[in-house]
């Protein structure tokens, strides 16, 4: 496990008692549990940990002067038993507050039970399973950057009525990629499509070939990966080398992309790639500046939307601590549902009574080599899908949260 401590300096700590008397401990911890050496390590992992030194670095200069904030890290290695296990630890004897990024839904699920039970906050942008504010919703959970729901409505759809309209899926065997694979299906089928079939493969798959090949078979005008990170990266890479997918009758999406994967891939092999994301590093000057500042501490690799999810997650959360002072969780999840998302990362952004934050989200495409103008210059943006549209409708059924 690793610990950094970020402080204003023992005086300012000592002169703050009186404005942040009920902090638990006189510290705020908040541990980044990610997945530090797996298939999503890239989009997350080191990172992720990054991004939240710089929220903590942001809001000791601005709304948390005075206070003490300790960021604690660990490997989850994608098991959801070890996450629940290293979730348990931090609460009883380490007395985290808060836990962010938990790359990986199973991982997220078991932390959002264990968290309902003892307390605590917790902040998914690294997860993309719709469960998390739907059957398995926490007052104190937050789904912050994406989920399945927002990539299907993104490239499903557009996909779909550029007229693409029978689906073939190749689905990671578990929660995220059967809620990422039912999510799109709903969206194809609402927008006169159909679905011909799909094939599970076991997460970090080291051959796609013959789920290549059955998919290529079904005659699909479109094969959707419904998967992530390395598995996204292999299955595309395979594809390619096959020429599977890349003909006039037959497409290759993925419906689940980050730009570490669009790196790992390079523009050759990754060229024409359409995809919904949460947030690009070249969007805006706010972006730009904020993602300067992040491939200066993270090895030159510019920000993915989990990353960038995570700064922004943990800034909130800090800067609603500071403006409830407590770090009492009923207490804090409530003024974070008060307080306005405000900063670098997130664009029209609110969280709904279901813990679901909505924010616009984006349709872009990779750029083929000639139209890139340098490195990490990937992106195109197509179009602005709004917040209210780029997440699925609260369901008064699904959640108890929300008001029948």
């Amino acid at each position: 496990m690793k610990k950094t401590v970020l402080a204003m300096g023992a005086l300012a700590l000592t002169l703050s008692f009186g404005a942040h008397a009920q902090i638990s401990d006189g510290v705020v911890k908040v541990g980044i549990l990610t997945d530090m050496s797996g298939p999503y390590s890239a989009m997350g992992g080191r990172g992720s940990v990054v991004a939240s030194q710089m929220a903590v670095e942001d809001c000791l200069k601005a709304e948390c002067k005075g206070m003490k904030i300790e960021i604690l890290s660990a490997d989850h290695l994608n098991k959801a038993d070890i996450a629940a296990s290293k979730a348990r630890e931090w609460i009883d004897r380490d007395k985290v507050d808060a836990i962010a990024d938990l790359t990986n839904s199973s991982v997220a699920l078991s932390v959002q039970k264990l968290m309902k039970e003892k307390g605590g906050i917790a902040m998914f942008s690294g997860p993309a399973t719709g469960r998390l504010t739907n059957e398995d919703c926490s007052p104190n959970g937050f789904h912050w950057m994406f989920d399945t729901y927002s990539q299907a409505a993104g490239t499903a759809a557009a996909l779909t009525k550029l007229g693409q309209k029978s689906w073939y899926f190749v689905t990671v065997d578990y929660a995220f990629g059967h809620s990422l694979e039912k999510d799109a299906s709903d969206v194809v089928k609402r927008s006169g499509g159909t679905v011909v079939g799909a094939v599970r493969h076991p997460l970090n798959a080291s051959d796609f070939s013959s789920f290549l090949v059955q998919a290529q078979g079904s005659k699909a005008q479109v094969i959707g990966l419904a998967n992530g990170g390395a598995d996204t990266v292999s299955a595309i890479k395979q594809a390619r080398e096959f020429r599977i997918g890349s003909g006039k009758d037959q497409r290759l999406a993925a419906l689940l992309v980050f730009l570490s994967d669009v790196h790992a891939l390079g523009l050759d092999t990754a060229q024409g790639l359409v995809y919904a994301d949460g947030f690009y590093w070249d969007y805006d000057d706010r972006s730009r500046a904020f993602a300067k500042r992040f491939e200066a501490l993270n090895k030159g690799a510019k920000p993915t939307m989990v990353q960038a999810g995570v700064y922004s997650s943990v800034y909130h959360y800090l800067k609603s601590v500071a403006a409830a002072k407590s770090d009492d969780s009923k207490i804090v999840a409530q003024k974070m549902r008060e307080l306005p998302i405000k900063d670098a990362v997130m664009n029209n952004a609110s969280i709904r009574p279901d813990g679901r934050v909505i924010h616009d989200m984006y349709l872009v495409q990779v750029k083929t080599p000639a139209e890139s103008k340098g490195a990490w210059d990937y992106l195109k943006v197509l179009s602005t899908i709004p917040a209210d549209q780029a997440f699925k409708p609260m369901d008064a059924a699904a959640c108890n949260l929300v008001k029948k």
